[in-house]
């Protein structure tokens, strides 16, 4: 596998170029594009509870805040890196666009895994994180929320750490917060609702219907949890779900009539999925090649490379996890004919929800979870439907473009708007 393949940095600022040309820009927009605006690492000192000290890296990188300001997650994982977190900054600014909020893109991480720590260590280290940020943080300049093996929980801990340093109480700050501290209704769940509703409108746009539809979903963290979830409300018949546990690694399992949505969450509580009664199990070789409707790939990046893409059989892949396929991988499975819905489309529910929730706290006024789940089904089909047209239309025109291109073209359409009018370029 060649590096280019395998660095998030590169593939973001190809799939740029590639919508940038077609769209016949100024090569300034890709410029000011490319790369972040700012990138900050800092050395994170926690003291653990063995007395010792111990030093984490921790990221902050701004891409672009033309159209508002930065908006992104904090992800606490073992492999966060400065390009990783330069790409899905990069990301966030075009998925921003996508449901069109008035946001730029952000992403921040700390270089941990956090299975190894205590609360205490685990509460010093947000804590830290903020500490080392808090003074390029805003409710109107950048605003993190939950990611990889962060929650609700870490986003009050950070969210209390900027108003004792600010002395404000801004709870606009961080979103993904617990409701008890400011969050929004229907937050835990945005991400996966987000990408059963871009599924089955990927289904319908195919003149085919997701009731009944075999689907197959790799992960079962938070987005992968909930997008099982609701693509069960919808309809879809999960047969299938791939799964990393310490000590074991990475493996599916399988049952031909479909899964509860209750027998997996008891399963993943009692330890593992593998206790789920009657599954099946499947190497990642055999998930992959499942004779299924639709997958979403819902763990981390790069999870489909060339391998991955000529096992594949489903005609709809639905990104939800950021960056799950490599470019190259990308390009065979267009060739194949198979329909990928981009993850800055499919998982724009969750910083769609992560926006209302900011709305929220600023008003001081709070929706319920029904009002929330309209609002984002609204936006996420809004979104969906003006991309697909954007397709169609070069497909007619004799000029194919993948879904991703087209989700990109209108993106960066606005942004390079935006920075025009502000004299950018």
């Amino acid at each position: 596998m060649s590096k280019e393949t395998l660095n998030p940095l590169e593939s973001g600022q190809k799939q740029v170029k590639i919508a940038c040309d077609a769209l016949g820009l100024d090569p300034a927009v890709y410029e000011l594009l490319k790369e972040p605006q700012r990138i900050i690492e800092i050395s994170i000192p926690v003291r653990m509870d063995d007395g010792s000290v111990k030093t984490f890296k921790g990221y902050r990188s701004a891409h672009n805040d033309a159209v508002g300001p930065y908006k992104g997650g904090i992800r606490f994982h073992q492999n966060v890196n400065s390009d990783e977190v330069k790409a899905l900054s990069l990301w966030m600014s075009i998925k921003c666009q996508v449901t069109g909020i008035p946001y730029g893109g952000g992403k921040g991480g700390i270089t941990v895994d956090p299975s190894e720590l205590s609360q205490r260590e685990l509460e010093q280290l947000s804590r830290g994180w903020v500490r080392g940020m808090w003074k390029y943080l805003g409710e109107k300049v950048d605003i993190p929320a939950p990611d990889v093996n962060t929650n609700g929980q870490i986003m009050a801990w950070m969210q209390d750490e900027y108003n004792k340093l600010s002395g404000e109480q801004t709870i606009g700050v961080f979103t993904g917060k617990p409701l008890s501290y400011g969050g929004s209704q229907g937050r835990n769940e945005a991400t996966g609702f987000g990408v059963a509703v871009t599924m089955r409108e990927a289904f319908t746009a195919l003149g085919k219907d997701l009731k009944g539809a075999t689907v197959a979903v790799q992960g079962f963290g938070n987005v992968g949890k909930y997008s099982v979830k609701n693509i069960m409300k919808l309809g879809g018949k999960v047969v299938a779900v791939a799964e990393f546990e310490k000590g074991k690694g990475a493996f599916a399992i399988y049952k031909a009539e479909g899964f509860t949505f209750e027998e997996l969450e008891a399963a993943k509580a009692a330890g593992s999925l593998t206790k789920v009664a009657g599954a099946k199990e499947l190497t990642m070789d055999e998930f992959w090649a499942l004779d299924v409707e639709a997958i979403a790939p819902c763990a981390l990046e790069n999870a489909i490379t060339n391998h991955e893409a000529e096992l594949i059989k489903a005609g709809i892949i639905c990104e939800g996890a950021n960056g799950p396929i490599t470019p190259e991988a990308d390009e065979v499975l267009y060739k194949k004919g198979i329909v990928v819905t981009p993850d800055v489309l499919t998982n724009a529910g969750g910083v769609t929800v992560s926006y209302f929730e900011w709305v929220q706290n600023i008003y001081g006024y709070y929706w319920t979870e029904k009002e929330v789940e309209e609002k984002e089904e609204r936006a996420m089909v809004d979104a969906f439907k003006p991309i697909w047209a954007l397709k169609k239309e070069f497909d007619e025109k004799g000029q194919p473009i993948s879904f991703r291109q087209a989700t990109y073209m209108k993106s960066i359409k606005r942004i390079a708007e935006a920075m025009k009018i502000r004299g950018w370029y």
